[in-house]
């Protein structure tokens, strides 16, 4: 099955982030087409969405979403560009959360103790310990290159995350007018299959998605796009930096 744009946008998104899913949304059609938008049907607001959303050379991403692998939920709240830089937070099952840049070719992560635990699941308590006194708190780096760092390395590219969001949206209907974050927006709902998405595109200013929210009995979820075309602050962080690769050669 082809998969439309929302879904695609969706999908590839979550995918490129380690997660599963993208709360629903209402879909009432306003009873009069007004506005920017005015005359323009549902799939023609999607694929201008979409054209205005993959042309972005960066953004902000932020959302908690569920984890096929896990069961749990993956908090992720990262700014990234087109270059391959990113700077943020994410976190798994809400136990604990890593800070991330990604500058160049390095990685810079920093892990809180709650974190290095819940991912040490199996590993002995001394292990364990050890690896949270040695990297708790503390900034750490590896190549962006190697093999222990490529889906690290891929999550930070915003072409992966948004190339995939250029396919059909024949079958989405335009909805209600609201807001997100305070920004004026209009609705869009489209299906694929049994899924449902419902996409919130920008009525001020370039059409750019705001939101996608996603209906699905599996995989329930949301996410939002903010500071388009902002600054991406990767920058090497101060101070003493651990340098895993020299730890495992």
């Amino acid at each position: 099955m082809r998969r439309t744009a929302l879904a695609a946008l969706c999908l590839t998104t979550v995918a490129a982030a380690g997660l599963s899913g993208c709360l629903p949304g209402e879909d009432k059609a306003d009873s009069k087409p007004k506005g920017p938008f005015a005359g323009l049907t549902g799939s023609e607001i999607a694929d201008r969405s979409m054209t205005a959303t993959t042309g972005a050379s960066s953004l902000r991403l932020k959302g908690n979403v569920p984890d096929d692998e896990s069961g749990g939920t993956i908090m992720i709240d990262m700014a990234l560009n087109k270059k391959g830089d990113c700077a943020g937070t994410m976190g798994m099952g809400g136990k604990g959360k890593a800070d991330m840049i990604k500058s160049g070719d390095t990685i810079y992560m920093k892990y809180d103790e709650a974190f290095l635990r819940a991912q040490s699941d199996g590993e002995s308590k001394a292990d364990t310990d050890a690896v949270v006194a040695m990297m708790a708190g503390k900034w750490t780096k590896m190549s962006a290159k190697g093999k222990d760092a490529k889906d690290i390395a891929s999550f930070c590219d915003l072409n992966a995350m948004l190339g995939s969001a250029k396919d059909d949206n024949s079958g989405a209907t335009r909805g209600r007018t609201t807001t997100v974050d305070g920004v004026p927006a209009i609705t869009v709902r489209e299906k694929d299959g049994k899924d449902s998405y419902t996409l919130y595109v920008a009525t001020e200013g370039k059409p750019y998605a705001l939101r996608i929210d996603s209906v699905s009995a599996k995989d329930p979820g949301t996410l939002t796009f903010s500071e388009y075309e902002k600054p991406v602050l990767a920058e090497k962080p101060a101070g003493k930096i651990l340098d895993l690769d020299k730890l495992g050669s």
